[in-house]
């Protein structure tokens, strides 16, 4: 019992506490508590105080819960003191018939942890039966004859109460004939024998009345009485003699009703009527007469009704032998029942946990039973077993409870509750079962993270969609229940400014949809990753994140721009000339057009709508190179006017046009009359503008110029011959002859070159000097825009400019192309009309950029470097030695902003050779010659 103690004290959350609890609850374990009542005790008197017994202080009794359970609650346990009370009659003869021993057991609970004690209650008897007489009258009959000293057993008075209060002894009222004996029965009781004292006389008194009087051993005694009435009949000398005075037999309870048990036997010595002899049960009650039945005639005891060990063990019953001269004798029938196995084990749950959290620890009780089977020795004992592949265990406690315990890891999320089969089964031949089911609820423990239903995210969102458009939807799922299960959703990181990531996109905390804020534009944002992130309500909360690629689709929203040929400021056309030699297939110009969409929407095509000489000129469909398809004629006007379209590949298709004035012409002098034939009304506000302009400009170049050189000369430093030598001389002449004499009239020679500061590394920005020294920075020229204009008009030509500046820095290899790779839909060298579509499409939208760069600096009016009159609009880079080899074309050269390196295609000139002597020269239409 020890070792069985010790082994259950390790259950439960106070492990740890157990060690120094266990002085305190050793007894409650190992040995039950025993009280002493007697019975019929009012209800609300106190059996003893159990929360004292048990160890347990007054706060103990409500916090632990403190209860009894039996099966029939007899008691209750007072929550503010702890005493056990008496709850319901307790009737001793009714509980425990006719046992000597009336213990009753109780089971004292307590939670926290769970404990259960074991409690016996005796109910000690006390005097509330007077002995009965089962009959108020006796009727006898006796013979005269009979002799004195006979005796009669009379029928025995029946008192339910035990020990000190049971039946004592008999009393007869005074007489002279009879006397009484009392006697004892095998089993312990006690009878009355009527004795006959002298012989009675018929004739002189032919019957008697007498008082039997029954006595228990009470303080007061109680009695009982039963009158007997004697009739003195004639002489029948021989009572019948049974075989045996006692007959014991066993007989097993599962025997069927009607099978004889036992045959008594009786003789008489008399003869005739006075030896016929009956039998009778004598004093027989309760259940004994319901359960048998005696043939008078035969003897035979026969079962009237199935047997039950559980409920009767033993009966013991007395029959009579009665001949017709009304002479009898006893004999004592003891019939002892067999127990068999017919009762199948009983599981009683005492305790079960409501709730059991999917994270507990191995060992946790859940719940406590008991175990009951009516049977007696083997086929009483009880062993339990549970159903396979749960995770819970039995451990065995005392006097058949057992506690159920966790045994393994639970997930409520695999499995949410569990049916548990508990099966009892007793040591029978053949062993009887019985099973419960018990059902365990798991209660949910936040243990799991969102999930994302995708790895990752990707989103395609053509550009200009409506604000506040749905764009995406994430979605994570939770297996946990409630809160733990509920998913919100945030953006928690981006690849865009944290200001404006609010202003982009947006997230539903609850439904995961992405919102778009505003209308994105391909050409400024064309994708951006964001990080979602999405948390339950657990505590502590849980998380996952995810990555949403949102990719911003191009749409056909922009038209093509022209580059080449740019509009003047003023609005005029540029005008190319064309040598009037010029054979067919000779390159005169080029059309120029980028579009800031991508793909298809950005393949740009060349398509003449109107021209002079419908056959005079060939346009390349995808390079939009103008070409001579023939030689000039005669009769072909030296004016041209080609009108170009250029169309996109988008649906629909956007498109731009272009005016392309050619003019047939060995040399610029030549094609002035051309121009000035038919010259355009100037406006002479916008001229008296222009001049004091310049002459401001002049006014400060000159002030500056003198302040640079004061402080050369304070510097003695070696700038300055350079210094005076660069503005004593304006144009440095070292190739080239002297400046004509129509300088003024706006007409250069093309052999003439520009001085440009050997430094300086934007060569799109150098001022006028000499060739060898030229101080003026890049800022000056910037700031003075008249000395820009001077800047356009007397651009260098390629090879003067080779020989002017200095050794420039070799262009970065790292931005040439070889043929093959070039983008842009003109990559072939070869006038391709049909062109290439481009390999990357980021390569071309970077190329289109760059070139839009280029040629907003270019044709922009209020440019410091495109101003001037005389230089088309353009910058010193596309001045009046401008070739289409100057041009900046995405598809063969590409020319970096702010750098010296050219991306330069392998073939540098057109159609294999070097351009014609008037093939660069570049003149406004509509503008009058100053004379």
């Amino acid at each position: 019992m020890g070792g069985s103690c010790a082994q259950r004290r390790g259950a439960g959350r106070l492990q740890v506490l157990f060690p120094f609890l266990l002085p305190l609850f050793y007894r409650a374990f190992c040995e039950p508590i025993s009280y002493s009542i007697p019975e019929e005790l009012a209800k609300g008197s106190v059996v003893g105080n159990l929360a004292k017994d048990l160890g347990l202080s007054v706060l103990d009794v409500s916090s632990r819960k403190l209860r009894v359970s039996a099966e029939k609650l007899l008691f209750s346990v007072d929550r503010e003191s702890g005493d056990l009370l008496v709850k319901d009659r307790i009737d001793r003869e009714q509980i425990c018939k006719e046992r000597r021993s009336c213990e009753l057991q109780l089971e004292a609970v307590v939670e926290n942890p769970l404990n259960i004690f074991h409690i016996i209650v005796v109910v000690e008897d006390i005097n509330d039966h007077a002995p009965q007489f089962q009959k108020d009258e006796i009727n006898l009959e006796i013979s005269e004859s009979v002799s004195p000293g006979t005796g009669t057993i009379l029928d025995s008075a029946e008192d339910p109460d035990i020990n000190m209060n049971s039946l004592s002894k008999y009393q007869l009222s005074p007489n002279e004939y009879f006397s009484l004996v009392v006697k004892d029965n095998p089993d312990g009781g006690k009878y009355p024998e009527l004795i006959l004292k002298k012989t009675m006389d018929r004739e002189t008194q032919s019957s008697h009345h007498l008082v039997l009087t029954a006595l228990d051993g009470g303080n007061p005694p109680q009695s009982g009485t039963a009158q007997i009435r004697i009739l003195v009949v004639d002489a029948n000398d021989n009572p019948p003699v049974f075989s045996q005075s006692v007959y014991r037999v066993s007989i097993p309870e599962d025997v069927p009703p009607g099978t004889c048990v036992l045959k008594v036997s009786a003789t008489d010595q008399d003869e005739g009527s006075n030896a016929e002899v009956t039998y009778s049960f004598l004093g027989v009650a309760g259940k004994a007469q319901h359960v048998f039945s005696l043939d008078s005639a035969t003897g035979n005891i026969v079962t009237r009704q199935r047997l039950d060990f559980e409920e009767v063990e033993r009966y013991v019953m007395d029959v009579e032998a009665k001949d017709r001269g009304s002479l009898s004798t006893q004999c004592k029938i003891i019939i002892e029942v067999l127990d068999e196995n017919d009762n199948s084990p009983e599981i009683i749950i005492t305790s079960l946990s409501d709730q059991i959290l999917e994270d507990s620890h191995p060992g946790m009780v859940v719940a406590l039973f008991k175990t009951r089977d009516k049977d007696s020795g083997e086929n009483g004992k009880v062993t339990c077993n549970l159903s396979r592949n749960v995770p819970f265990k039995i451990h065995s406690s005392s006097n058949n409870y057992y506690k159920l315990v966790t045994d393994g890891a639970l997930d409520r999320e695999q499995t949410p509750e569990y049916n548990v089969t508990i099966t009892a089964t007793d040591r029978g031949k053949p062993p009887l079962s019985s099973s419960t089911i018990i059902t365990l609820h798991i209660t949910d423990v936040n243990d799991n993270a969102p999930v994302f239903q995708q790895s990752a995210y990707l989103v395609h969102v053509p550009e200009n969609n409506p604000p506040g458009a749905s764009i995406a939807q994430v979605s994570a799922s939770d297996p946990d229940l409630g809160p733990n299960g509920q998913v919100s959703y945030s953006i928690v990181a981006s690849d865009l400014e944290p200001r404006a990531l609010s202003s982009y996109v947006s997230v539903s905390a609850h439904s995961g949809v992405v919102f778009a804020q505003r209308a994105f534009d391909h050409e400024q944002l064309r994708a951006f990753e964001l990080t979602l992130q999405a948390r339950d309500q657990g505590s502590p909360p849980l998380g996952a994140n995810v990555s949403l690629r949102v990719l911003v689709g191009d749409r056909n929203d922009n038209a093509p721009r022209v580059l080449y040929p740019a509009l003047g400021p003023d609005g005029s056309a540029l005008f190319d000339t064309v040598p009037r030699a010029a054979q067919p297939g000779y390159l005169v110009t080029k059309v120029v057009a980028v579009d800031a969409d991508s793909g298809h929407n950005a393949w740009l095509s060349y398509h003449v709508l109107q021209a002079s000489e419908p056959g005079l000129f060939s346009l390349g469909l995808r390079t939009g190179e103008v070409r001579t398809a023939r030689a000039l004629g005669d009769r072909d006007s030296a004016r041209q006017r080609l009108l170009v379209a250029v169309r996109d590949g988008g649906h629909p298709p956007l498109s731009a046009t272009a005016t392309l004035l050619l003019v047939f012409a060995d040399s610029l002098q030549e094609a002035l009359p051309d121009l000035i034939d038919h010259p355009t009304p100037s406006d002479p506000q916008a001229e008296l503008q222009f001049y004091l302009v310049v002459a401001l400009a002049l006014i400060s170049v000159l002030f500056l110029l003198a302040v640079i050189l004061a402080i050369a000369l304070r510097l003695r430093s070696s700038y300055n011959a350079a210094t005076g030598g660069c503005f004593g001389s304006v144009l440095c002449s070292k190739s080239g002859p002297e400046i004509p004499p129509n300088y003024s009239e706006g007409t250069l020679p093309y052999a003439y070159n520009l001085c440009v500061p050997g430094d300086q590394t934007n060569p799109e920005l150098n001022f006028l000097t000499s060739a060898d020294h030229c101080p003026a920075t890049q800022d000056t020229l910037n700031k003075d825009s008249s000395l820009a204009l001077l800047a356009g008009i007397l651009t260098p030509s390629v090879e003067a400019n080779k020989k002017t500046f200095k050794q420039q820095a070799p262009p970065n290899t790292d931005w040439r192309f070889s043929q093959a790779q070039r983008p842009g839909t003109s990559g072939s060298q070869n006038g391709d009309e049909t062109g290439t579509w481009p390999n990357n499409q980021f390569d071309t939208e970077m190329l289109q950029a760059m070139i839009l760069a280029s040629a907003s600096e270019a044709a922009d009016g209020s440019s410091t470097l495109g101003a001037g009159a005389g230089t088309m609009g353009l910058s010193a880079r596309y001045g009046p030695q401008f070739t289409l080899q100057h041009v900046p074309d995405y598809r063969q050269n590409v020319y970096i902003p702010g750098s010296n390196a050219t991306l330069t295609n392998a073939a540098g000139k057109r159609d294999g050779k070097a351009p014609a002597g008037g093939n660069g020269n570049k003149k406004k239409s509509g503008k009058k010659e100053k004379k």
